[in-house]
């Protein structure tokens, strides 16, 4: 059995995400996507409502379940569920710059191999931080993020 770990914050997740997370979904028997919560990150989403959110999204996929993640490693988390793969999706150079030394440091602590998925070229410039803050200027992201995210980020923060 290939079971993968999708890890992020996904606040929210939008469909550079959603894309990544369904090829994952079609090359292991099971991914689990880990949704973090950093405390030195301000989230427009608490983590209930980012795990519904990211629920409520990939509920139509086969073999995908949805998870918090703690505090700690994500390696750690990989192996407290046994999962031997990490997926990461890549928008650019800069995210695999970015990623690259985080995969060694993984792969060394547990063994544990990051695959990456390069984003389709549609979702490239696709950022929560950008949707966010163009939603919050008025700006329509419709075409960039599921329908009840839409909702969610139209009703006011709290």
């Amino acid at each position: 059995m290939r079971r993968a770990v999708c890890p992020g914050s996904f606040d929210p997740i939008h469909n550079g995400h959603v894309e990544v997370i369904a090829r994952a979904a079609s090359l292991f028997d099971e991914v689990i996507v880990a949704v973090s919560n950093n405390p030195a990150k301000n989230y427009r989403f608490d983590l209930d409502e980012r795990l519904d959110s990211v629920r409520e999204t990939l509920q139509y996929l086969r073999g995908v379940s949805v998870l918090p993640m703690s505090d700690g490693l994500l390696a750690d988390f990989c192996r407290a569920h046994g999962a031997n793969l990490i997926v990461k999706g890549l928008r650019s150079s800069q995210d695999f710059d970015y990623e690259l030394p985080m995969a060694t440091m993984n792969r060394q602590l547990t063994g544990v191999e990051t695959v990456f998925i390069p984003a389709e070229n549609s979702y490239t410039h696709l950022s929560s931080s950008l949707l966010k803050e163009v939603a919050s200027l008025g700006g329509d992201i419709s075409p960039f993020v599921p329908k009840g995210v839409l909702k969610r980020l139209k009703r006011p923060s709290s």
